[in-house]
């Protein structure tokens, strides 16, 4: 062939392969991520035959990576984020120090000095976006108070890769000499200017994302969508998208990640917000595969061999040891049991920084290529691993509290929050609606609720929004409505209605099955986004189901017949 076709035949083959293999596993009741990583596997140069390009590949998942948090960003606002900073930004800092000193404890163990020991525990310490993100959005969690609470740990936790990744060729000179190797040490003066210049680097595009991204980016897509082309529209999004992720990681140096999840949060000030995370969809699947296909292409088979006890220990501190620190720290800040087991599932992986740290740390010295290797195996089982750690959570949570007197004792500890006040008004207590989240949907329902005058109390996972709420005097309840005790807060036995606003099909059975064991004649009102869902709700009576598309077709629909009915003398005079 007369040029170089490198490109085309990394991504036909890595596609190509992916689409088997992802349909192999999907036969075998497997996640088709699975098939994913063994398609990297086959590619790879530690298998014979056919070798794609593994830093093409790389870099092909990054736009993955770019398009897949920048989607997150459509759906999250600042205010969101900062909702969950109490549990995000100890949780984050305290459970990467956990995982740091025992992967750092662990290769000690082994011989290894100090510098490579803190490298390998900060490898295995962050979570991989892609793989958190597609668990959630599997699970329909992405938008619930769990998922606001693992995405802002997983933007506290690129925070301090960020500034892990500017340092550590700064702290190189200082772990070789704790290693005991003849190196010159920089002195305190030059970390500390590093540290402040990274810092300022970081709040200096924060910054100009807040109060110039914020009101260019929606400006540009609005007019790029007056042309009235679907491609330009399609175009524009991907640009800004990727754009502003190679801005921020070439200017500011932040992450891509994190530069494509400002630049969707910005975007979602757009009237089109919606429609570019429709555009971008397909686009982000596709170039998230290839991330998984790209790891496998990493995956080094002879580790497994060679070193399975050391191996077994790495998978280990991620798998059980990342997670029971996740769980224990969610736990403390009195969040239920559900909350902890989905947040611990979530970062019980490793991904894309571990990669590039390791790497980092091989480079400088300070770590073994065994350790490279250690970390990417670990990455890949983990990876494997998560989709089944994830299904576990429900099922683990109930066998928990079936057997655990302690678990019990959690869920129902002395929490200000999660009980009404005495001094609640006893007439909310009696026929009122019971109102299980405080989203935008919750929200409008409460303000139409508290303009009619009609009693109400609010049940949300949130603690941060039920102390507002209580501040404001509304009745609200801090809590996870798949409890009986604190639907039984809300009093349930005596409310007219349940009205669940969070579009979670497997919460809302629950809740209702529930509801109707205290409170046998209460009426439900539903909402889901998923039509086929809806006729299955239905189906099973469990109350008025509202669906989102519906609701507002009837509503256009109304104004419509409205306007023309208003017209039509007029039409007819002529």
């Amino acid at each position: 062939m007369p040029h170089d076709v490198t490109l085309i035949a990394t991504i036909a083959t890595a596609f190509g392969l992916a689409m088997v293999f992802g349909l192999l596993a999907a036969r075998l009741k497997l996640p088709p991520l699975v098939g994913y990583l063994l398609a990297g596997i086959v590619v790879s140069p530690a298998t014979p035959g056919f070798v794609a390009d593994v830093g093409l590949a790389g870099q092909l998942a990054e736009i993955g990576v770019m398009l897949l948090m920048f989607g997150v960003g459509l759906h999250f606002s600042l205010a969101d984020l900062m909702s969950v900073k109490k549990i995000a930004v100890p949780g984050a800092v305290v459970q990467i120090a956990v995982a740091t000193a025992l992967g750092g404890g662990v290769a000690m163990l082994w011989g290894w000095d100090l510098g490579a020991a803190i490298v390998f525990g900060l490898c295995l310490s962050v979570a991989s976006t892609v793989v958190l993100l597609r668990a959630l959005e599997s699970k329909g969690l992405l938008k619930s108070v769990n998922g606001q609470i693992a995405v802002g740990w997983l933007v506290v936790e690129d925070l301090v890769m960020v500034m892990v990744l500017v340092l550590l060729p700064a702290l190189a000179g200082v772990l070789k000499a704790h290693g005991g190797e003849a190196t010159v040490a920089p002195q305190a003066g030059e970390i500390w200017t590093t540290v402040g210049i990274t810092l300022a680097k970081v709040t200096a595009f924060v910054v100009l994302m807040l109060v110039v991204g914020r009101r260019l980016l929606p400006k540009l897509l609005w007019w790029v969508a007056r042309t009235g082309s679907q491609e330009l529209f399609t175009l524009g999004v991907v640009a800004i998208a990727v754009g502003v992720a190679f801005g921020a990681a070439l200017l500011f140096d932040v992450s891509f990640a994190l530069g494509a999840f400002f630049a969707g949060m910005m975007m979602r000030e757009s009237e089109f917000s919606h429609r570019a995370a429709d555009e971008s969809l397909p686009l982000r699947d596709a170039f998230a595969v290839l991330f998984f296909v790209s790891v496998g292409m990493l995956f080094e088979p002879a580790v497994v061999f060679q070193q399975p006890v050391k191996l077994l220990a790495v998978v280990a501190i991620v798998l059980i040891g990342k997670t029971v620190a996740a769980v224990a720290l969610v736990l403390l800040f009195r969040y239920p049991l559900n909350t902890a087991l989905t947040v611990g599932a979530s970062l019980a992986q490793i991904g894309e920084f571990s990669f590039i740290l390791a790497g980092l740390g091989v480079a400088l010295e300070l770590m073994p290529r065994e350790g490279q290797s250690l970390v990417l195996a670990a990455a890949l089982i983990s990876i494997a691993a998560n989709a089944a750690l994830f299904s576990a959570v429900e099922p683990l949570r109930r066998w928990v509290l079936a057997r655990s007197a302690f678990a019990r004792q959690l869920e129902m500890r002395d929490d200000p929050l999660a009980e009404l006040p005495t001094s609640t008004d006893r007439q909310l207590l009696s026929g009122q609606v019971v109102l299980v989240g405080y989203g935008r949907v919750g929200r409008r329902i409460a303000q139409a609720l508290r303009e009619h005058q009609l009693p109400f109390v609010v049940v949300e996972q949130n603690r941060e929004t039920v102390d507002a709420l209580r501040r404001e005097g509304i009745a609200a309840v801090s809590g996870d409505a798949m409890t009986p005790e604190v639907l039984v807060q809300g009093h349930i036995a005596e409310a007219a209605m349940l009205v669940v606003a969070i579009p979670d099909a497997v919460d809302v059975r629950k809740m209702v099955e529930i509801a109707r064991t205290l409170n046998p004649g209460i009426a439900v009102v539903l909402r889901t986004h998923n039509e086929e869902e809806a006729d299955l709700l239905r189906k099973e009576s469990l109350g008025t189901v509202f669906l989102g598309e519906h609701e507002l077709a009837r509503g256009m629909t109304s104004h419509i017949l409205d306007r023309l009915q208003e017209t039509a003398p007029a039409r007819g005079a002529a």
